[in-house]
Parts: C-alpha cells; sequence; structure tokens
C-alpha cells in the first residue's frame, strides 16, 4: 500500500466539502436575492446552481488503481437557472412595467431551502466521514506503537 492510497479517504470528503460549501454559498446567494428586481446587468437576479463532476484519480494526485472510480466531486462553474422569471401585476413598483407586471427573480424559496439543508448534511457527512478517517489513523498509530 502506497502513501498515496492510505489518505484516499480523507482526500475524497476534502473534495465534498469543498464543493459543498460553494453549493452553500450558491444557495444563500440566491436566497438573498430572492426579491431583487435590479441587478448591475439590468432586469432581474437570475437563479443560480452549482455542476458538480467526478474529480479524476490524477487530479487529486492519487494513483489509478482499484477503487479509483472513487476520487472524489469537484464544483466545475455555477450556472444561471433559465427558467422563466416570476411576474406579479405591482403598478406602483418603481419596476413595474407600462402594463404594471413586475418581473421577479425565478427563486422559489421552499426549493432552495431544500437546496440548504441537503448541502449541509452532505457537508456534515463530509466532515464525519473525515472525522472517522482520523480516529482509524489514530487507532492503527497506537497498534503499530505497541
Amino acid at each position: 500500500m502506497n502513501f498515496s492510497s492510505l489518505f484516499r479517504a480523507a482526500a475524497i470528503s476534502s473534495s465534498g466539502l469543498t464543493a459543498e460549501r460553494i453549493r452553500l454559498e450558491v444557495t444563500a446567494n440566491n436566497i438573498a436575492n430572492a426579491f431583487s428586481t435590479r441587478t448591475a446587468e439590468g432586469g432581474p437576479f437570475r437563479r443560480q446552481d452549482v455542476v458538480f463532476v467526478t474529480a479524476l484519480a490524477d487530479e487529486m494526485g492519487l494513483t489509478p488503481r482499484l477503487g479509483a472510480e472513487m476520487a472524489g466531486v469537484r464544483a466545475t462553474e455555477i450556472v444561471d437557472d433559465p427558467s422563466p422569471f416570476n411576474v406579479v401585476h405591482m403598478p406602483g413598483h418603481p419596476d413595474a412595467d407600462a402594463q404594471g407586471y413586475v418581473r421577479f427573480p425565478n427563486v422559489q424559496l421552499p426549493m432552495e431551502m431544500v437546496n440548504l439543508v441537503t448541502a449541509s448534511r452532505a457537508y456534515e457527512a463530509n466532515v464525519r466521514a473525515g472525522l472517522a478517517f482520523r480516529e482509524m489513523s489514530q487507532q492503527a498509530l497506537t497498534l503499530a506503537r505497541s
């Protein structure tokens, strides 16, 4: 067993922590802008989502051997959600069009809360896996010393 394969579990958990942190930040940004009708680009805020891909073993510095398919995850890009904006009739709103309709962001708060909970649970699972790896490593060192 080489040294890099020994720490494969820690590298996988670490990649999951990084990817889920990005997902949490994007989801929090979506929630914060749920009612932003103006952006610097013009128009309402457009919901964003994170695209994950499986990280290859060589990108993580792991030797591609048995179990190389378990190499972790990586957030590759943040994409805009192409779904239509929510349109509400509010004639007194400063961003209303000539007919009195306002385009609000395509953010659905219940869906964002589900994304927030699932991302935090996945983050928590990666932390627990990292802690389990640390405990097993400490026990192995204790056995090796005796």
